[in-house]
């Protein structure tokens, strides 16, 4: 499954409040990830979630507050490494937990993690991750069965592991996630976790004691029916890859399964929310 992706580079003026506004938008239009800089903003979407009228809803550009320019071109698979070696700063959580690439140093906290990124997933998906690796911290995974669904590169996989999980499955629809997870398991020595190439419909017949769902809003829609049919009673489960206007959709989805809202943990309009019964 070779995905190629479709780039937008945004010049926004005046870039705030537009460039947060333009993200949300567009996050419900498909996009999946999303790089920031000076002048504002470029997203990404897979080729396949991508038509040619995508932009007509995108409110925002229609307002005569903003000016917009805008470049589309799409994206190679080879050009993912430069974009992450010049986009992806590494991450400390709680001063505990480290999220770097080999060419960053090691700041020698308790957990390291350690990958060697294929794509970018944006300044979007670093807040999610952040937040998620925080839900994971105060949680015991102690010979968990965990699933992370929509693994990318396989951090929290990783990390669920080095808190004691086990076994895991890591599953991502993106052959190159796929293919990078299982190198950066490798990498941080993971013995636990299987990875998977697939979608939702991989979940039948499994059973999980904590679901890691770090995807957009509505994937997460669509599959929540897969999600809660493998999860078990006395079980957690953790979503994030969308924002805080989004919690009430979430929200009325999950409590159709005697699922409620335990934690929020919110970082710069991103939120992780973790489920329990």
């Amino acid at each position: 499954m070779d995905l190629k992706y479709i780039g937008y580079t945004f010049l926004v003026e005046p870039k705030e409040p537009a460039t947060e506004i333009l993200i949300a938008q567009l996050g419900f239009a498909g996009f999946e990830s999303f790089v920031e800089n000076e002048d504002g903003v470029t997203a990404y979407i897979q080729e396949g979630d991508w038509n040619s009228d995508i932009l007509n809803d995108i409110q925002i550009l229609n307002s005569n507050e903003f000016k917009f320019k805008i470049k589309e071109e799409v994206i190679e698979h080879t050009n993912w490494n430069s974009e992450w070696e010049k986009n992806f700063n590494s991450i400390q959580v709680d001063n505990l937990v480290s999220i770097r690439a080999p060419f960053h140093e090691n700041p020698n906290l308790k957990y390291d993690i350690v990958i060697e990124p294929k794509m970018s997933f944006g300044t979007g998906h670093h807040e999610t991750t952040h937040m998620m690796v925080q839900h994971l911290l105060n949680l015991d995974l102690s010979g968990k069965k965990v699933l992370d669904m929509g693994c990318g590169t396989g951090i929290l996989a990783i990390f669920a592991e080095m808190k004691g999980a086990k076994p895991i499955d890591a599953i991502d629809i993106d052959n190159w996630c796929y293919l990078n997870s299982i190198e950066n398991a490798e990498r941080n020595n993971c013995k636990q976790i299987s990875v998977f190439e697939g979608d939702a419909s991989l979940l039948i017949n499994k059973k999980y004691d904590v679901i890691i769902a770090n995807i957009n809003r509505n994937i997460l829609l669509n599959d929540m029916q897969s999600y809660m049919d493998c999860l078990n009673d006395d079980g957690v489960i953790l979503f994030s890859g969308f924002y805080q206007e989004d919690i009430p959709i979430i929200n009325a989805e999950v409590s159709k399964y005697d699922f409620k809202i335990d934690t929020i943990i919110e970082r710069n309009n991103w939120v992780a929310l973790k489920y329990k019964k």
